[in-house]
C-alpha cells in the first residue's frame, strides 16, 4: 500500500475541488463535502473534461461538457451520457494535510 501527500485541507473549501496531478496517476480531483474529503479520476469517463469544472450539488458532480453526473462519494456514473464509474481512491487526514492511499 501506498500513500502520497495530495495537498493540505485548506486548499479544499467545503462545498469545491480541486485538481491535482502527481507522478504516475491521471490528473486526480479531490472534492470537499462538509469536511469530508473525497478523491476520484478528475477526467469524465465520457469525454475527456475535468470535472473540477463542473457543479457539485447534493453529493454529486456535473460535467460541464454533457452534463452527466457522478456521485462524489462512490464515482457511480448517475447519468447519461456517461455510463463509466470514475476511479476513487481512499483518503486520509493527517496534520491537515491530504493523502491518497493506493
Amino acid at each position: 500500500m501506498s500513500r502520497q501527500q495530495i495537498c493540505s485541507a485548506g486548499e479544499v473549501s467545503p462545498g469545491t475541488s480541486l485538481r491535482v496531478e502527481l507522478d504516475g496517476l491521471p490528473p486526480l480531483a479531490v472534492f470537499n463535502l462538509d469536511g469530508e474529503y473525497y478523491i476520484m479520476n478528475d477526467t469524465c469517463t465520457h469525454g475527456e473534461a475535468s470535472l473540477c469544472e463542473g457543479d457539485i450539488e447534493d453529493g454529486q458532480v456535473e460535467c460541464p461538457w454533457h452534463n452527466a453526473r457522478f456521485c462524489i462519494k462512490s464515482g457511480r456514473a448517475l447519468t447519461f451520457p456517461a455510463v463509466e464509474a470514475q476511479r476513487t481512491y481512499r483518503v486520509e487526514v493527517e496534520d491537515g494535510k491530504l493523502y491518497l492511499v493506493d
